[in-house]
């Protein structure tokens, strides 16, 4: 099933809701693509779906539910990608002012 919010997140000079899928992220890309959201709009583990497509992605099927909601439905769903746990770390500083350089990975 698919589920969006209410646009409500402002970001230049408009207002967003967040699409999702309890599903997987395939359904929520075939919906989105659907709807006419280029695949740019998506972020980690939903898409940024602009207030002039809300009403479209209603009538398509999205059930509209509180942002909370979102949050847990993601995280039962184990689709749920925080922040923190994507976020590519930056290379510490070593006592001599240095940065470490990072291992190239191993085949």
């Amino acid at each position: 099933m698919l589920y969006l919010d209410r646009p409500a997140w402002p970001w230049r000079g408009r207002l967003w809701s967040h699409l999702i899928s309890d599903v997987s992220h395939a359904e929520v890309h075939a919906f989105a693509e659907a709807l006419g959201v280029p695949r740019r709009g998506f972020d980690r583990d939903h898409y940024d779906i602009p207030a002039e497509r809300f009403a479209a992605a209603v009538w398509l099927g999205a059930r509209v539910v509180p942002s909370r909601e979102l949050v847990r439905l993601l995280r039962q769903a184990g689709l749920r990608r925080p922040k923190h746990l994507t976020r590519p770390r930056t290379p510490a500083a070593r006592p001599s002012g240095d940065l470490a350089v990072p291992a190239l990975p191993t085949r």
